[in-house]
């Protein structure tokens, strides 16, 4: 989907940059290789996400090569197997779970590495469909990380390449109205 056609499913009530509204999550990924340049942009972005007492907990397990991502293949569930199997690059973002913001900051990791991904003409799709404790297993993730979500990371392929059931879904999502997510003062 084109930049000027997600305005048709996305409309700012206020004035924001169109980054912010260009990224949503496709599951159609072309079987195209992303560039190490490219790629270590991405976690650069993440890299410089805040984080509390500067910890910067997150780290990112990524697959590149067929045998890398048939690892990770084997705790994705099926149904997000379907889609995902395409995307030239996984990630599993884990997290130190050195304080109580771990998962608050590796999101924003996470949200820093997905703006990037949209400048470099990428689409990313976090998914939380899989076996964690297969995860840990299959990448030998120690116990002292969270392990918070696998992300597909590639370039935009057209949803006909869909199974016919994620097609209908191949469509950038909107959002509750702005004002159902601000409460003034206190919850009511």
């Amino acid at each position: 989907m084109k930049e000027n056609e997600i305005h048709t499913f996305r409309q700012a009530d206020h004035e924001i940059d169109p980054i912010f509204l260009n990224r949503w999550s496709p599951r159609s990924f072309l079987d195209k290789e992303v560039s190490e340049e490219v790629l270590m942009r991405l976690f650069e972005a993440a890299r410089w996400a805040p984080s509390a007492n500067n910890l910067q907990p997150w780290r990112f397990i990524v697959a590149r090569t067929a045998e890398e991502r048939s690892l990770f293949h084997s705790f994705i569930f099926e149904r997000n197997l379907e889609w995902c199997k395409n995307a030239p690059v996984l990630a599993v973002l884990i997290s130190d779970k050195q304080n109580g913001m771990n998962a608050f900051d590796s999101g924003t990791a996470w949200g820093f590495l997905s703006l990037q991904a949209i400048k470099e003409g990428l689409k990313t799709h976090a998914i939380g469909g899989f076996d964690k404790a297969k995860a840990r297993e299959v990448l030998n993730i120690p116990e002292e990380f969270d392990i918070q979500v696998t992300i597909a990371i590639g370039y935009q392929g057209e949803k006909e390449a869909l199974p016919e059931d994620f097609q209908a879904r191949e469509i950038p999502s909107s959002r509750r109205p702005l004002e159902e997510s601000i409460l003034q003062g206190k919850y009511k």
